[in-house]
């Protein structure tokens, strides 16, 4: 199964992740499959970056997103119907 998720990056106590698309039986930080965009809640305030088309694409083609990156997708408005306004 393909599942949209976050691999974290950074040094210790400095955390930054990136939200990538790949096979569920992939380590966290392992392989991937597409980069979607990244998460830095260091930062103030926190920054947040979707490709939201391509993270539409998924969506269509059956990847489910872990539950906090669902949770990115409504605040940024990303469905499988596609990016709304």
């Amino acid at each position: 199964m393909v599942v949209i998720r976050m691999a974290r990056g950074g040094a210790k106590k400095r955390p930054f992740y990136h939200i990538v698309v790949a096979d569920s039986r992939a380590r966290r930080d392992g392989r991937f499959i597409e980069r979607l965009g990244f998460y830095n809640p260091v930062s103030t305030p926190s920054e947040l970056r979707i490709d939201k088309e391509r993270a539409a694409y998924w969506l269509a083609q059956g990847a489910q997103p872990s539950e906090t990156v669902a949770r990115f997708f409504k605040i940024e408005g990303v469905s499988k119907a596609g990016v709304s306004a």
